[in-house]
């Protein structure tokens, strides 16, 4: 198993600009959405403007990353089966599939954009674009303190962090007024 490495290697890399795409993208979400309430003359030029840059991100950064992350992961899975008979696994392997869930949500949201479907405020767009953050550190977390029990605690602090997110959220809907 000499090339373990290189496709763990690949596997983090995907991971990587996949969770970048959906970083990005719910914030072209809010930009999208904010620029169909300006002015004609505005918004004329700024939507099909964030239709494009979505566009160019989700299907050439986001879905190919999904796609060769899963990838790289069943060929690790694979190559390590017993690491599917681990606590730890079993439940990150839970929180991948919550990240399907917000990505497939997200293509969703992606789709209704494009044809000028406007169902979320940008605040609630705000709020949804940490839900991905919160699936980075859950994963992180169980992976790293995987040979622990305190990863439990780790999950516990992802919940905590989701509450401080979504009072920071409603702080700045607060400040910006």
């Amino acid at each position: 198993m000499e090339y373990y490495n290189y496709i763990k290697a690949l596997h983090l890399i995907f991971v990587i600009t996949w969770f970048a795409g959906l970083f990005y993208i719910p914030r072209l979400f809010i930009y999208h959405i904010e620029a169909a309430q300006r002015p004609a003359s505005e918004k004329d030029i700024l939507v099909p403007q964030f239709k494009i840059m979505t566009k160019r991100l989700w299907y050439i950064i986001s879905w190919p990353s999904a796609i060769l992350a899963t990838f790289f992961a069943a060929w690790l899975l694979y190559l390590m089966p017993a690491w599917l008979t681990q606590q730890w696994m079993l439940i990150k392997l839970i929180f991948v599939g919550l990240l399907f869930a917000y990505h497939l949500k997200t293509h969703v949201i992606y789709r209704q954009l494009q044809n000028d479907v406007i169902r979320y405020s940008s605040t609630k767009m705000r709020i949804w674009n940490e839900g991905s953050t919160i699936i980075l550190f859950a994963v992180i977390f169980i992976v790293m303190l995987r040979d622990s029990f305190s990863w439990l605690f780790g999950v516990l602090g992802i919940i905590g962090l989701g509450v401080l997110l979504m009072l920071g959220i409603r702080l700045y809907k607060r400040i910006r007024g």
